[in-house]
């Protein structure tokens, strides 16, 4: 009887008996549904197994290296196996650059798609003539895009056939490429596992392992080096070990090689040459501060270290030299993932995005663990350091201690990576190091940290280049990118690269830098150069965002009504 009564006043409140008399139940489910056909592939793709949702990235990549472009078909379908909401699959997606997601209503890219890098010096060096004449000659019947640098911009200009890169970029030779009659550059000749253990490679991880080294020891020894991150930062390396050391077990590793501050390349430079050299710092930072695992975050334009990086790898393993999980992972082409957090965001499959400090990543890091990030090129001169602090410690110029590796580029005659005393000026690294200038150009203006270091006037090529030099003038060395100009290239061209690059790359979480950019962007392409207007918009850019990347944003503009009040309108 009490189960009759409950029925009516169900059957009164609705109206009507549930799921009878309207004839208007929902035949489809909400929402965009996952084809049979897409999952299929999708599940062919990635193998069987478990899916891991740090792995997310590393699925993106793979379905578009199978297929040329992410379908949302793909997308959805993906978000299915994973059991993920394909809200998140979408956003992360589109976050990074790396990925060609499609919409249902568009057609797929062909098969070739070419990019043309238009950074600062492919530009100055003819990058935009290359992308107009590419654009001329193909029309639609080629995919040509614009694109952030590369990180070869000594070869300057550069430009990408799928998954090829070509220095010293022409019409002609992107033709050749995309007609299949030219490959890649091909990669310098690298030093193998064998002949680096014959100069003492892995001697002193050996020790270090066998316990003839204490882990006090070897900090201290950085210490004595004067060893610092060399990713832009500068934060003395001994330091950063002691204090991951400090936090309790578990404890990671993460190393950043998604260099991507535009005119960088050293760390390429040297992974190409003597990547044991690295490994072996990696590892004896590892046991240092005994991580459980170490993660490398390597750029995505660098696909030819993916592969020898591994095989390197895979011969210390095969030597009896390490047991440790190392994993690397695919960068998606996003400015921001240089930013240490928005590094370990990405590493764990979502947007990279910088987190709020503190804590720091030492403290709460990857997967919420105590974390160790370091620099490429940190980790390469660990071995030296500790072995042979000799350079390290020697005079530098004009008063500075050690060496510097100068990624140099620009209008110079032999550009390149110049390991250099630390001081030295941009008029001496330019005349002892790179030839000097190239025929008919003379010395106008210089960058000396990439885009977020500022520009300055030749008058001031006499400054030393060292941490905590440019800093008082409104810059900074950073990762030592020297981008050499010359009166051809008009500072308001330079600045108005840098905002669109700033814009370009902003991961759009905080207000200041997301609109701040825009705004700038837009009133220069106007030709508004109103100081008032853009000095105060640089002010909120350098005061009020939450990391680098926005602050930096604000310093093509300081500097050019600092410094080149003259040249602008």
């Amino acid at each position: 009887m009490a189960e009759e009564t409950e029925q009516k006043t169900v059957d009164t409140g609705l109206g009507r008996p549930p799921g009878k008399g309207t004839g208007k139940a929902r035949r489809h489910l909400r929402g965009r549904q996952t084809d049979p056909t897409a999952l299929a592939e999708v599940q062919a793709v990635l193998g069987p197994g478990q899916r891991r949702r740090d792995e997310l990235i590393e699925y993106l990549h793979a379905l578009q290296d199978q297929f040329g472009h992410l379908s949302t078909a793909h997308l959805a379908a993906l978000a299915w196996d994973m059991r993920l909401p394909q809200a998140e699959v979408f956003e992360i997606a589109t976050f990074y650059h790396a990925f060609d997601v499609v919409p249902d209503d568009a057609e797929a890219p062909g098969t070739v798609t070419v990019r043309v890098c238009d950074s600062l010096t492919c530009e100055v060096m003819g990058g935009r003539a290359v992308l107009d004449d590419l654009l001329s000659r193909y029309g639609t019947d080629v995919r040509i895009l614009p694109a952030a640098c590369m990180g070869r911009c000594d070869s300057a200009p550069v430009a990408s056939v799928n998954r090829d890169y070509i220095g010293g970029a022409t019409v002609d030779r992107v033709a050749a490429a995309i007609d299949g009659g030219l490959s890649a550059d091909p990669a310098p000749e690298s030093i193998g596992l064998a002949a680096y253990r014959q100069t003492g490679g892995y001697a002193l991880l050996q020790d270090c392992s066998a316990g003839r080294r204490t882990m006090d020891g070897v900090i201290d020894a950085l210490d004595a080096a004067g060893i610092r991150g060399l990713g832009g930062a500068g934060f003395p390396t001994g330091r950063k070990w002691r204090s991951v050391r400090a936090e309790p077990a578990p404890r990671l590793m993460a190393v950043n090689a998604d260099e991507s501050e535009p005119g960088t390349f050293k760390d390429r430079w040297y992974l190409e040459r003597d990547p044991h050299r690295f490994i072996e710092g990696m590892l004896i930072a590892a046991w240092a501060i005994e991580a459980e695992a170490i993660y490398i975050y390597l750029r995505t334009e660098y696909p030819h270290l993916h592969g020898s990086l591994g095989k390197a790898l895979d011969d210390v393993r095969a030597a009896g030299l390490f047991d440790l999980p190392v994993v690397i992972r695919r960068g998606a082409g996003a400015y921001i993932c240089g930013e240490e957090s928005a590094m370990l965001e990405s590493l764990e499959g979502k947007r990279g995005l910088p987190r709020h400090k503190p804590p720091y990543p030492s403290q709460v890091g990857l997967f919420g663990r105590p974390t160790l990030i370091n620099n490429v090129e940190t980790l390469y001169w660990v071995r030296d350091a500790v072995t042979d602090p000799a350079p390290f410690l020697a005079d530098g110029r004009h008063g500075h201690k050690g060496q510097r590796s100068f990624s140099v580029s620009g209008r110079v005659r032999s550009p390149g990576v110049k390991l250099a005393p630390a001081g030295i000026t941009v008029r001496e690294l330019i005349d002892d190091y790179c030839d000097g200038m190239q025929d008919g150009h003379s010395l106008a203006a210089f960058l000396p940290g990439g885009a977020s270091g500022g520009v300055f006037p030749a008058k001031m090529a006499d400054t030393p280049l060292d941490f905590g030099t440019f800093e008082p003038h409104g810059g900074f060395i950073g990762s030592a990118a020297i981008i050499v100009l010359s009166a051809q290239d008009p500072i308001t061209d330079t600045v108005s690269n840098l905002l669109r690059f700033f814009k370009h790359e902003s991961c759009g979480q905080c207000t200041p830098c997301r609109s701040g950019t825009e705004k700038a962007v837009a009133l220069l392409e106007r030709g508004d150069w109103d100081a008032e207007v853009l000095g105060d918009l640089a002010t909120v850019m350098a005061d009020a965002s939450i990391c680098g990347l926005g602050q930096a944003a604000a310093s093509p503009l300081r500097c050019a009504f600092k410094y080149f009040p003259e040249d602008l309108p």
